[in-house]
């Protein structure tokens, strides 16, 4: 599947929260970073919560959900200001996934016991 021409996979939706069209685009063109540096993403889903009991400093949320080969990536942040919560959530989302390529790098580069010139038992 060629990704470089077609839209990504992204489902971006509001709790107690209405989505403009300057807000969804905000969203996608942030998240497109996420795009660029794993290409084997095959979900993103977006949920940003506006709730007006919390304090000033929490009042928007937003969730992320990396739908992924191999364990999802789940991440939330707290933000007085809807833009800064998504722009912190990308944040977040693009550490979890540069953390998850260096684990699976570094096991790809670890010694096996093939490696270690370790002798084999003759077979008889």
């Amino acid at each position: 599947m060629n990704r470089q021409n077609s839209s990504h996979d992204m489902i971006v939706s509001g709790i107690h929260l209405e989505l403009t069209p300057s807000l969804k685009s905000f969203v996608q063109d942030k998240a497109e970073r996420l795009f660029r540096h794993e290409e084997r993403i095959i979900r993103l889903r977006v949920e940003l919560e506006f709730d007006a009991k919390q304090a000033v400093g929490a009042r928007f949320k937003a969730k992320g959900h990396v739908m992924i080969h191999g364990p999802d990536l789940n991440a939330s942040v707290e933000a007085e200001e809807c833009h800064k919560a998504v722009a912190l959530l990308v944040d977040k989302l693009d550490r979890m996934l540069g953390r998850r390529a260096k684990l699976f790098r570094s096991r790809r580069h670890d010694l096996h016991a093939v490696d270690l010139d370790a002798e084999f038992p003759k077979a008889i």
